[in-house]
């Protein structure tokens, strides 16, 4: 039996279960700010601008940072950038529980994002080196998905259930104790993986991943929230500018962070580009999904979030079909069926409207996260095989940022997308006892409006909410066929190009192309 075939044992599906621990973390971290900035702003007193980095830069750095990251697991060695990683994760969720100022909160979620941005590329290229299987390995990437997408949901619920008990720094604290038991398990359970010749670290290439990765995505985030300006269009110019300089210096490099030599096939490219694809549905579909359930159904952010399980519960079902079908019909044909679910569960949600009701919302949904979720890890496990062993860091890097950038991009251009469909709407249709600056209040947000009708007599009060969901109700429609639309040219890509990318058999075990490559060049 071949060393690329030797199958996993109970100690490398055990070492798996430490893997998955930091990636529920490192997702729950991002999303249980939205649920705990009310009660951290009464307490610290943020500014506004304040607020926005204490929400964004943990994001930002771990985006920026996670092709570095993964270069440096590669290098030093993927189980002790982990554990470096782990340990700093802990130290900054003890500083940002106890923190006594904005100043120093953003500091210590500044530190969360840069540690974070070691245990995503860390745990999966050590998923790459543990399962050399390809029918365990993407059962394996699918579990790792699986942990992220549930951090991302339990996130609220557990930040709400400890903001009701425990001041607002228990959030944080929830890290330490997983933390030190991976930095206790880790050491036994998991063995060391790198690249046995490295060469020369590239840390200019570094600063200009960096630099590229934090400038488009602060440019499209703040396009999504503040509307067209000149600042956010010259960072996205700046970010794609540095980010063509790092791809020229790349091909050049003797010691290249990124083997650019990965995306000349298609193995490799085209499913980074899935992958984005699939991050800009779910993420961007998310903006409207929960304004919707909190302020058209008029849930708590509690609430909402319990009514978010059944799309992670679901979710695991679509990554065991997934992995179970895709030896026995081909990984294209899988991942294409799963866009094509996705597709069906936004033609779902296309007909939502405003009286529709919870059920129809999270059905929707529901089917989605089936489709996203058989996307996701057969795709992750797909950009994985087309990389040799010895750079699965940086190929596990380039996934993530890829995700990254789709959320990013998601968010922005659906969000714009909404508002411009919103406040053609509350202009047209708005009730004409609204004064200009109640107007422009409701023009704005969703939110706006329903502050605004709190304050309004019964009847125009009534009737702005009515108008105001409607419209609201029109652009979630609206981004649901638009994501419908490309769900579905993306099954026909992938059902089409990926086929042919390689023999049969590459699609049944998994092993791309450019691996081979790799191996004849380095020996």
């Amino acid at each position: 039996m071949t060393e690329e075939k030797k199958r996993a044992g109970v100690v490398e599906w055990a070492g798996l279960a430490v893997l998955v621990l930091p990636c529920v973390l490192a997702s729950m971290d991002m999303a249980v700010m939205f649920i705990t900035l009310p009660s951290l702003t009464a307490d610290l007193g943020p500014s506004g601008s304040e607020q926005l980095w204490i929400m964004d830069s943990y994001g930002f750095l771990l985006a920026g940072l996670l092709i570095t990251m993964g270069t440096l697991g590669d290098r030093f060695g993927r189980r002790r950038v982990l554990l470096a990683g782990a340990a700093a994760f802990g130290v900054a969720s003890v500083l940002a529980a106890y923190a006594t100022s904005p100043g120093t909160l953003i500091a210590a979620r500044m530190l969360l994002g840069i540690a974070g941005a070691t245990l995503a590329p860390s745990t999966l290229s050590l998923i790459r080196s543990m399962f050399h299987d390809s029918a365990q390995r993407a059962t394996a990437v699918g579990i790792w998905t699986a942990g992220f997408a549930g951090g991302a949901v339990l996130g609220p619920i557990i930040g709400g259930l400890l903001l009701e008990h425990f001041w607002w720094g228990s959030v944080f604290l929830i890290n330490v104790p997983v933390m030190v038991l991976l930095l206790i398990l880790g050491p036994l359970m998991l063995t060391e993986h790198r690249d046995p010749a490295p060469g020369r670290f590239d840390l200019p290439g570094a600063a200009m991943s960096l630099v590229a990765v934090l400038g488009v995505i602060y440019g499209v985030k703040a396009l999504a929230e503040h509307g067209f300006g000149w600042t956010p269009l010259a960072c996205c110019a700046a970010g794609l500018a540095v980010g063509a300089a790092f791809l020229r210096r790349q091909r050049k490099a003797a010691n290249p962070m990124i083997d650019m030599r990965l995306f000349n096939t298609r193995r490799f490219n085209l499913p980074l580009l899935i992958d984005a694809l699939a991050t800009f549905g779910l993420v961007g579909f998310s903006l409207f999904n929960w304004q919707f359930m909190q302020l058209v159904l008029g849930m708590g952010p509690l609430e909402s979030a319990v009514w978010s399980l059944p799309t992670f519960l679901v979710m695991p079902l679509g990554i065991a079909l997934a992995t179970a079908a895709a030896p026995r019909v081909g990984k294209p044909n899988v991942i294409a069926a799963g866009l094509l679910v996705a597709t069906a569960g936004y033609l779902v949600l296309a007909l939502l409207r405003a009286d529709s009701g919870i059920v129809h919302l999270v059905g929707g949904m529901t089917v989605v996260a089936i489709g996203i979720g058989a996307v996701s890890a057969v795709v992750t496990e797909v950009i994985l095989s087309a990389a040799p062993p010895e750079r699965a860091g940086a190929a596990s890097a380039m996934a993530e940022t890829s995700a990254e950038l789709g959320g990013a991009l998601g968010i922005a251009l659906l969000g714009s997308i909404g508002t411009a469909v919103y406040r053609s709407e509350l202009t047209a249709k708005a009730p004409e006892a609204l004064t200009p600056g109640q107007l422009d209040a409701v023009r704005s947000t969703l939110g706006g409006a329903v502050e605004t009708a709190a304050a309004l007599p019964g009847s125009t009060a009534e009737s702005l909410r009515n108008v105001a969901f409607d419209a609201f109700a029109r652009e979630t429609r609206i981004a649901a066929v638009a994501l419908a639309v490309l769900m579905s040219g993306a099954a026909i890509l992938i059902a089409t190009l990926l086929r042919t990318a390689g023999s049969p058999a590459e699609h049944r075990d998994g092993e791309g192309a450019a691996e081979p490559r790799s191996r004849a060049a380095a020996s």
